[in-house]
């Protein structure tokens, strides 16, 4: 693929953001599912806000009714700090939520990004699954 049609490919896939939170918040410490899905919710608004003015976000929120959103799980807080390390070798801008008082990571949200490197997606290959 020439670089042009490289470029064309990239500019053609939307705007997406990955949401991944712990599996073993519900399974293994029986967190209420409104609780799992409330850290989603903090790390996904936490990113939009803190790249609210990166031209994928601007672009991103500029179409509320097509939005794209991938939820993942991930086994637990080694596999979610895993993923968060892959993340920043490879500079995509993340959020990772720690609950508070609890001081416990519990979900991480990337900011809309368009194009993903081979390593971004075999990290999110390796290290999660879809939410189920």
């Amino acid at each position: 693929m020439s670089s042009v049609s490289a470029v064309a490919a990239a500019a053609a896939e939307p705007l997406t953001m990955f949401i991944v939170v712990r599996k073993d918040l519900a399974k293994k410490l029986q967190w209420p599912a409104g609780s799992v899905m409330t850290q989603a919710c903090h790390a996904a608004t936490a990113i939009l806000h803190l790249t609210r003015e990166d031209q994928n976000t601007k672009e991103y929120l500029d179409d509320l009714d097509n939005m794209h959103k991938v939820v993942l799980e991930t086994k637990n807080e080694n596999s979610l700090e895993k993923l968060a390390e892959v993340l920043s070798i490879h500079q995509v801008p993340f959020k990772k939520w720690i609950e508070q008082p609890e001081n416990i990571p519990t979900a991480l949200a990337t900011a809309p990004l368009r194009g993903r490197t081979t390593e971004v997606l075999e990290a999110f290959k390796k290290h999660c699954s879809l939410y189920k």
